[in-house]
């Protein structure tokens, strides 16, 4: 590939938008959800189905649910998102949006699959 081509693919993919956020797993069955924050939400359901349906997603509790409901029992939402053109520290970024929807929906025991954070 010549070096101007190179340099101009390089500068179309700078261009394109991308989006970090928040996002929940919802288990349709019991109610419990899962929220985290991912620095790029594209594709990102695509992913952590690739995740659940090979047994090897983080979460024990949700893996075990996924495994006994199946994935049609699971809804993904997009809770936030926000361009990350201006983002200098992602993962400070990433606490910063989850803390408050942590909060809020209180995702912990049997309302749901997450840990409380430790502050």
């Amino acid at each position: 590939m010549d070096m101007n081509k190179k340099r101009r693919l390089l500068a179309e993919f700078k261009q394109i938008k991308t989006y970090m956020g928040v996002a929940q797993i919802k288990n349709e069955v019991n109610g419990k959800i899962f929220i985290d924050s991912y620095p790029n939400l594209k594709n990102k359901w695509f992913t952590l189905q690739m995740q659940l349906n090979q047994g090897r997603f983080a979460n024990a509790e949700l893996q075990k649910d996924w495994k006994e409901f199946g994935a049609d029992a699971f809804t993904y939402e997009v809770l936030q998102q926000k361009e990350t053109d201006k983002i200098t520290d992602m993962r400070w970024e990433q606490k910063q949006i989850l803390k408050p929807w942590l909060h809020k929906l209180q995702p912990y025991g049997d309302r749901g699959y997450n840990k409380p954070l430790k502050d």
